[in-house]
């Protein structure tokens, strides 16, 4: 089921600050998590404590992208980043 994908103002400020190779990464991973978000190599997975009710994927090694379901089939990037991402909330 693929989703929608809607983009925080902090996402779109974090997105152009990253490396053109990131960018391109987080394009390919972006179009697998359009189509399944729990796809394996994304390694999706829930946050707790401060975060909870936020998820996050991962982009590269580095990099990853915090979002949250704001309802069955539509997605909230809210950052993309380092893991300062989850500091930076």
């Amino acid at each position: 089921m693929p989703v929608t994908i809607w983009y925080a103002p902090e996402f779109k400020r974090d997105y152009k600050k990253l490396p053109d190779e990131v960018k391109e990464a987080l394009k390919a991973r972006g179009l697998l998590f359009q189509g399944h978000p729990f796809h394996p190599l994304l390694k999706t997975h829930k946050l707790a404590g401060a975060l909870d009710g936020v998820f996050a994927f991962t982009v590269d090694f580095r990099h990853r992208v915090l979002f949250r379901f704001m309802g069955k089939d539509v997605v909230m990037l809210l950052r993309v980043g380092d893991h300062s991402v989850y500091r930076r909330r």
